[in-house]
């Protein structure tokens, strides 16, 4: 982390002439159009690649696969054009970047309304977003705590900034995220705009985008099968917005966010029943969603209204097939009450198996089922667990059939629990530790929902702020070769304590915690993920007309690219295989389109 001192003496450098800066403390505030400064290069740069720089600002398209040094000259062929391809709905990605031996303020990137030649326009479906170089580490051993000095640190491009302007620093580097959101209303054909660099005083550069809109439409995000779980976190929203957990300020805070998890096509709604289900292993603890309470006469009352409006919050957003609900097993086996006699709250451990456990679970587990079926919830609602030993899950599992038969479970799996347990209705294994073809085929065909999880424990594919961008992307078309019904990521807004600045923390790898930004910014991260699951919507549509075509050449080429992308270690070429897949995918869209 960048100490507290040092912050205050980077904000008081003034590169940013014209935006006021937040406060920064323990409660951390970032409204929409403020900006903050990003931390120091940890790279040393002896500036050599610089000398061959001309004066003024430079300007290319380079490949959304590549990150960028930021105090390195990028020694790259100029690229004034890019061509893309897409389906109607869909959202589509290009990478720009700029460079100066110069510092040059105010300079803004603008694309124009796609237009064709016919005179059809796009509207305003196009525009830019500043990347923003956030400090990361490297994976070293995966899991375990770990200190900033022992892992190298670096600057890697991540978040995408809503400024409108951005003041480019001398020797330095600036990469510009172009998003293309295709209307479901376009008319098949090729279009053209034009990305417009400009600085205060200076001419204006253009570079040329094109855009190919094939003649198919993506469903919208409610309608995709991809089942994504990326697991959320509303008590560190609470916190970056310096506003009380759960108060109207805090709904609203994060309805953006939530938004934004909604338009991947979220699926599931993550909610818990008791005390801190991980036991802090994030810098902020979960809160109650529902206060147990033991009255006066031994008996048990328990109040679900923080749990009712997050769920209703969530599912107005369009997230609705399941709510998991952990954890009947917390990882430190404790749960807590409302003391009625005292006022107070207690604490007790309650390892499954004991007295306590069964004396404590099977009452709110009738109770809770009692409520959600008046809710109308009971059929979409899971008994949640995250990777606990075979021993205590068996035993939870065991609680769970004799308390509330009609709740089913779900489960991050990392011991085969799944051929223990083989109707559970959600089950995630480790990406490293894939289920077996047959099985996956045999819960699919049972109506099962089965992902595969990624986290500290694998280094590819993965999210952190570190990896290769087109690792998000790969999730997808994986999940889809390999049989898997989506994806499951631990967390998807977990905020370290910095989150603008660094994405360190204290046991992950860099951006394992999160992957989009306080006031909803963006992530190339966000953006290559939901890219592999347009893709993963887009197979599935194309493989369901082909067939209707009977089109056995072209069924064939596509699932000889699919079948290429199950791998789930890294391995030579495994990105150009993505880069070729993504273009049959393309080609043949266009061509049953013909």
């Amino acid at each position: 982390m960048i100490a507290k001192s040092q912050f205050h003496r980077l904000l008081c450098l003034g590169l940013f002439t014209s935006i006021s800066f937040p406060a920064f403390s323990q409660q951390l505030q970032w409204d929409k159009g403020q900006t903050f400064v990003e931390a120091p290069d940890p790279v040393p740069s002896n500036g050599q690649s610089w000398n061959a720089v001309k004066p003024g600002l430079h300007a290319s398209f380079v490949s959304i696969d590549k990150r960028f040094a930021k105090s390195e000259a990028p020694g790259i062929t100029i690229e004034k054009a890019v061509h893309l391809k897409g389906w109607k709905g869909e959202r589509l990605s290009a990478q720009l970047l700029l460079w100066t031996a110069d510092s040059i303020p105010g300079v803004k990137v603008q694309v124009t309304d796609p237009v064709a030649a016919n005179g059809n326009k796009l509207g305003q479906a196009a525009y830019a977003r500043f990347e923003r170089y956030i400090i990361t580490d490297t994976y070293g051993p995966g899991c375990g705590w770990r200190k900033p000095g022992d892992f190298p640190a670096s600057l890697s491009p991540d978040m995408l900034d809503d400024l409108t302007s951005y003041n480019l620093e001398k020797k330095k580097v600036r990469p510009v995220w172009i998003t293309v959101d295709v209307p479901r209303t376009a008319a098949k054909g090729t279009y053209t705009a034009k990305v417009q660099v400009t600085a205060a005083g200076g001419k204006k550069q253009e570079l040329s985008l094109t855009l190919d809109v094939i003649d198919l439409t993506l469903p919208t995000p409610t309608d995709w099968i991809f089942h994504l779980d990326q697991w959320q976190h509303p008590a560190t929203i609470a916190r970056v917005n310096n506003v009380p957990v759960w108060s109207d300020a805090h709904f609203a805070a994060m309805e953006p966010q939530m938004k934004m998890l909604a338009s991947l096509g979220q699926k599931v709604i993550t909610a818990t029943l008791n005390k801190d289900p991980w036991h802090v292993q994030t810098l902020d603890p979960y809160e109650d969603m529902i206060i147990w309470t033991k009255e006066k006469d031994g008996s048990w009352s328990y109040d679900y209204k923080i749990f009712d409006r997050w769920v209703t919050f969530m599912m107005g957003l369009g997230i609705t097939k399941m709510i998991n609900c952990y954890s009947i097993v917390p990882w430190n086996n404790e749960i807590h009450y409302k003391d009625a006699a005292t006022g107070k709250f207690v604490d007790v451990v309650a390892k499954p198996g004991t007295p306590a456990f069964t004396e404590m679970w099977e009452p709110f587990l009738k109770d809770f089922v009692v409520h959600l079926r008046q809710k109308g919830w009971l059929e979409k609602t899971n008994i949640a667990l995250d990777e606990r030993n075979k021993d205590e899950m068996g035993l939870a599992f065991t609680l769970i059939e004799k308390a509330s038969p009609a709740l089913s479970v779900s489960y991050a799996d990392n011991q085969k629990t799944y051929q223990r347990y083989p109707n559970s209705r959600d089950v995630s294994t480790a990406v490293q530790h894939p289920i077996a073809s047959k099985d996956l085929a045999d819960r699919t065909a049972r109506g099962l929902n089965t992902t595969f999880y990624v986290y500290c424990g694998n280094n590819f594919p993965n999210q952190f702020t570190f990896s290769d961008p087109a690792e998000s992307a790969y999730m997808g078309w994986y999940a889809m070769a390999a049989g898997y019904n989506g994806v499951l990521r631990w967390a998807f807004n977990s905020w370290v304590e910095n989150p603008l600045v660094d994405s360190r923390f204290r046991t992950w790898p860099a951006g394992d915690t999160y992957i989009v930004y306080p006031q909803a910014r963006s992530s190339i991260r966000y953006e290559r993920l939901l890219e592999g699951i347009q893709d993963y919507e887009k197979v599935r549509a194309l493989k369901q007309l082909l067939e209707q075509k009977q089109d056995k050449a072209q069924l064939g080429k596509l699932n000889a690219a699919i079948a290429r992308l199950n791998n789930n270690k890294r391995h030579d070429g495994w990105n150009e295989d993505l880069n070729s897949a993504k273009k049959v995918l393309n080609e043949i869209s266009a061509a049953v389109t013909r």
